[in-house]
């Protein structure tokens, strides 16, 4: 057993409560923590830009009838294809959000919520997720910091961050052109550029090994989705374990610790 564990998970931010299957990634790491020392890491990927992500699934306290909430940015533009941490909350969102929220949530939960001051999505769930307590003694590394893009290593299948239409966009690098998914089987190719190493973030099938270059972890908390698609021959000197299970992993997290 190594002397000093790196016990890592990975999660976009997901949800401005977060989802439950976070909820059970955090605990599942701190109850590792506490069997085998070391220190935890969370692996925020912010750099995704699917805003299907940041959907928040909430249960009305009078009917248990499920509701989706998310978040309402700038424009269109950022909403389908900026980065996280790049989709700018819209004017209103959260006082607007906040009215909805005593359907659902309780009072101390709505505070937490309306006490959040950050202008982005990925920040704001960055700090709900901290005051409502779950990333205590928790080390946060984001896929959106350029020291960590400079640092990890070279993946075949990537991403860019790229301006366009007056943003910034994160465009898929397909032999060598940059493109953007506009539905179904059309893409937008943009025009050609030179790009830095600070602009790159992999894709799903590479981000285990781009992480893991940068975090050098000992063992990694894997959810359900991840272990069909994590390519563990890649990483052989990380032990997989598979998060706790829990009921209804894809609602949000609602609860408060005290």
């Amino acid at each position: 057993m190594p002397l000093n564990p790196v016990i890592a998970f990975g999660q976009q931010p997901c949800g401005f409560f977060p989802r439950r299957f976070l909820f059970a990634k955090i605990q599942t790491a701190k109850r590792l923590r506490a069997e085998l020392g070391g220190e935890i890491v969370f692996f925020v990927h912010d750099s995704d830009h699917d805003p299907r992500e940041t959907r928040t699934l909430v249960r009305h306290r009078a009917t248990n009838e499920l509701a989706i909430l998310n978040f309402a940015v700038e424009n269109k533009i950022q909403r389908k294809y900026s980065p996280l941490f790049l989709k700018r909350l819209a004017p209103g969102w959260q006082a607007r959000t906040g009215s909805q929220l005593p359907n659902y949530v309780d009072r101390r939960l709505i505070a937490i919520f309306e006490q959040v001051r950050q202008a982005d999505v990925a920040q704001f769930c960055l700090e709900m997720y901290r005051r409502m307590g779950l990333l205590e003694g928790i080390r946060i590394v984001r896929s959106s910091d350029p020291t960590v893009r400079a640092a990890a290593c070279d993946v075949p299948e990537f991403f860019v961050d790229v301006p366009h239409e007056g943003e910034v966009v994160r465009a898929r690098c397909v032999n060598g052109a940059l493109q953007l998914h506009a539905g179904g089987e059309f893409f937008v190719t943009l025009p050609g550029s030179t790009f830095h190493k600070t602009q790159v973030t992999p894709t799903r099938d590479t981000r285990l090994r781009w992480m893991q270059s940068v975090l050098r972890c000992t063992h990694y908390v894997a959810g359900a989705g991840e272990q069909l698609y994590l390519r563990r021959e890649e990483t052989p000197e990380i032990q997989f374990v598979c998060r706790d299970a829990i009921e209804r992993p894809d609602e949000a997290h609602t609860e408060l610790p005290g």
